[in-house]
């Protein structure tokens, strides 16, 4: 049974920064496509970032574009997810999400989620 593990998240003031880290209980390079969702209260679960390893490419949602980097240690079989001037509506549960197939959608494993706050 594949386990991810999300980990990072807490509160922090608009403009701060946090990393996310998702551990993976599997090698990574078996996922082709990482990458990370995220669920405020009140909306549906929305796409953030993905990796996909062959072939190379990230993608990330326009909301996050130039702000979030999504990265992906195959060493350390983790993923992260860097957020930079974070605002309050980047508030959410953050979910590492993996799949072996090249598009991420929908994922074969989700992890169990890390709370991200940022206050204004």
């Amino acid at each position: 049974q594949v386990r991810l593990v999300e980990s990072g998240g807490g509160l922090v003031q608009a403009g701060g920064s946090l990393r996310l880290s998702c551990a993976a209980s599997a090698r990574t390079f078996s996922f082709n496509a990482m990458g990370w969702f995220r669920q405020a209260p009140g909306k549906e679960r929305e796409f953030v970032a993905s990796h996909t390893w062959n072939p190379s490419t990230t993608l990330y949602a326009h909301s996050v574009q130039g702000r979030f980097t999504i990265s992906r240690d195959n060493a350390a079989n983790t993923v992260y997810l860097q957020m930079n001037s974070l605002k309050p509506e980047d508030t959410a549960v953050y979910y590492c999400a993996a799949r072996r197939a090249v598009v991420l959608q929908p994922p074969d494993y989700w992890g169990q989620g890390t709370q991200v706050t940022v206050s204004s």
